[in-house]
This record gives structure tokens, sequence and C-alpha cells, in this order.
């Protein structure tokens, strides 16, 4: 199975180019919602973020205490570090199983942390989703009624737009939707050649 990685910063519209490409039929692995199952299903997982993080990573009805383990890793990088140790190989499994039920010509993988995590490994080609900054704050702060000191935070910790555009296969500019349906239409008619061969 031909598998594509995309990637893109907050507010970038990478869910939105997602959704296009699966209106053409095309599977999409979300990691970030699969993470978050398998971290409340997956017992192996569980044991391990128990074990690093202490039994408050679940809630009395077994749920994950989202807020417990944020806590838990927030401000300490070396924190972050042990807890990606755990649940990036759980989600890099995860894919590589789902990926082999899928059918049609190609998969992608969705991951706004793909470079990061080191998914590219995982996938044939690569493409990053970019916006102009101030699309990207006016979208984030409409969406997620953060302020737009928040919004900037949180792009300030995430690969810049140039960063992604050096390290990508393929990029593509998402401002206007009709000619982001142009783009995908291409970008599915190149996809669906390259896994032919």
């Amino acid at each position: 199975m031909y598998k594509i990685g995309i990637t893109g910063g907050i507010g970038s519209g990478k869910s939105t180019v997602c959704a296009l490409f699966a209106d053409r039929g095309v599977a999409v692995y979300d990691s970030d919602s699969r993470a978050k199952r398998l971290m409340n299903e997956d017992a192996a997982l569980r044991e391990a973020l128990s074990r690093e993080f202490g039994a408050g990573c679940y809630a009395a009805d077994g749920s994950l205490d989202r807020a417990y383990l944020a806590a838990a890793v927030f401000g300490d990088a070396e924190a972050l570090k042990r807890l990606n140790a755990i649940v990036h190989p759980a989600v890099r499994e995860d894919f590589r199983k789902w990926a082999e039920t899928q059918n049609g010509p190609y998969v992608l993988l969705e991951s706004a942390i793909l470079f990061e995590a080191g998914f590219e490994s995982e996938v044939d080609a690569t493409l990053a989703v970019l916006a102009p900054l101030e699309e990207r704050v006016r979208r984030t702060s409409e969406r997620d009624g953060m302020s737009r000191d928040e919004v900037l935070k949180r792009i300030a910790h995430q690969m810049s737009d140039d960063e992604l555009h050096a390290r990508a296969d393929r990029t593509v500019v998402n401002v206007r939707r009709d000619y982001l349906e142009s783009d995908v239409e291409q970008l599915h008619k190149i996809y669906s050649h390259e896994a032919e061969r």
C-alpha cells in the first residue's frame, strides 16, 4: 500500500485537505485521534503510561485523564520525551496494521508532528499544508476561541512553514477553497499514478 504523510501547523487546514482526499475515496489515518483511542483502549499502552507517570493517568471510570497527563509533562522536555517514546511506537504499529486493511491506490497518514515524531519513515511521500500566518491565526481563533497571542504561542512551538517546505516532498498552500480543490484533484492523480509503479 502506497502511503502519504500529510502535515501542517495549527490553522493551516490540513484537516480540510484530508477531507478533500477522503471525498475522493482515500482512507485517512488521523494519528491524533488514534493516539487518544490507543491510550484509552490498548492494555499494554495503558500499563506503560501508568508505570511511567502514575496511576493518576486514568480516572476511576478507567478513561484517560488527559489533564493529569498534560500536567505531568507540561514544561518538562524530558517527561514529554518519555511520553512520546511510549505513545509514538504504538501509533506507528497501529498505522501499519490499519494501512494493510485499506483499499484504494494509497492512504494518508495525518499528523501535526509528522517529522518531529519520525513518522515520515512510515510513508512513501510527504505533503505539507501551508497557509499565511494571519490566515492561520484567524482560523484558529474562530475555531477554538483562542486569543491571537495564544495562537501565536502555539505556532511558535511548531515547525515553521519554511521548515515544512524544506522537508516535505510536496506542499499545498491553503488560501482559497476553489484553488485547494483543484490542487487536491491534481495531487490525487499524481499519487494514484505513483502508487501504480
